[in-house]
């Protein structure tokens, strides 16, 4: 009996040899054999995604014959972990181990998102709660809420992130896209203080940040930074307001139609630089490298005053008088 039963087990020991060993030679005689794909095929894998999920999406893509046979390839070469979530394409021929390489190496298209030099808040807000392929974990919270959630040191994120591209695999939260865009200003905001010109009248890396905002605001051509920078920092020096029109603007909020007028300018606000000195209390805006390199590097100048030429550039001035004449010459008189 004994006999019986050691010549059934051997029996069904070498079915079991024989049919792992012919699984492992189908395996290996499909792993590498190619489909050509009539058109290019997208598809996206979420973060979290499970082996088996994964399969059968990319199966469902059509990229797949088989969501099987590429879980078992996936298992056998040890890759079952280390699939990256992200949108991919897949263009002419692929074979199940190529996709499986392409799918665990982070060949994947990544998303971005640039945020612009000179948006305030409001409009990185909405670009970031509109942005499809972010996970939205911001989207019903105000500034102070979103201050907080993402640990800034101050409660108006306003001016607080880089203006830069940031690249993001599909599903990230939107807070770790602007956690990222911080550290990076601030990081320029640090070199940029430690290296700033001397006698600034500016108390911190904060303040720097203000007046670059107004800078990046009231720039009309790139090789203007400094003097504009400069205007606001010989105004600040000698205690004169900065009267400024971009921070008016920002003050008003939704309330600005577009249209400037005389009332506004004598509307007091924490932002209206027209009825208060010193600079306002946050930035009106996120400034790029030049601006803020202007703001902690001015051109050495007397200028007091700028009007705009109607061509993009300003005129500079170190008198009313001088000023007043060149407002008469560029914006008065309509000479353009």
């Amino acid at each position: 009996m004994a006999r019986k039963r050691r010549g059934i087990f051997g029996l069904w020991f070498r079915l079991a040899f024989w049919l792992m060993g012919l699984g492992t030679a189908w395996l290996t005689a499909t792993t590498f054999v190619e489909t050509e794909l009539p058109a290019p095929v997208q598809f996206s894998l979420k973060q979290g995604s499970g082996l088996r999920s994964v399969a059968r999406q990319l199966q469902n893509a059509g990229v797949l014959d088989s969501a099987l046979r590429f879980e078992l390839l996936a298992r056998a070469w040890g890759l079952e972990n280390r699939i990256q979530a992200g949108n991919y394409e897949i263009t002419g021929a692929v074979s199940p181990y190529g996709l499986l390489q392409k799918v665990t190496s982070g060949e994947h298209r990544q998303d971005k998102i640039t945020i612009v030099e000179g948006w305030n808040f409001s409009q990185l807000k909405a670009a970031i709660d509109a942005h499809p392929a972010l996970r939205h974990e911001l989207a019903q919270l105000n500034e102070q809420e979103i201050s907080a959630r993402l640990g800034l040191q101050y409660a108006v994120p306003e001016g607080l992130f880089f203006p830069d591209t940031y690249y993001f695999v599909s599903g990230a939260s939107d807070i770790s896209v602007l956690q990222r865009a911080n550290r990076m200003m601030q990081n320029q905001l640090d070199a940029l203080w430690a290296a700033r010109a001397e006698n600034l009248p500016l108390e911190n890396s904060y303040q720097a940040l203000i007046l670059a905002s107004i800078v990046e605001k009231e720039t009309g051509q790139a090789g203007e930074r400094t003097m504009i920078a400069s205007v606001f920092v010989n105004r600040l020096r000698i205690g004169m307001k900065l009267q400024t029109d971009p921070t008016v603007i920002y003050g008003l909020g939704a309330g600005f139609d577009g249209d400037l007028r005389k009332r506004d300018l004598l509307t007091d606000t924490p932002y209206n630089t027209y009825t208060r000195t010193g600079l306002p209390p946050t930035p009106i805006a996120m400034p790029g490298l030049a601006a803020l390199n202007a703001a902690m590097h001015p051109a050495v100048s007397r200028a007091l005053y700028f009007v705009a030429r109607g061509d993009g550039s300003s005129k500079f001035s170190e008198s009313l008088a001088e000023h007043e004449h060149a407002v008469t010459k560029y914006q008065r008189n309509g000479n353009r």
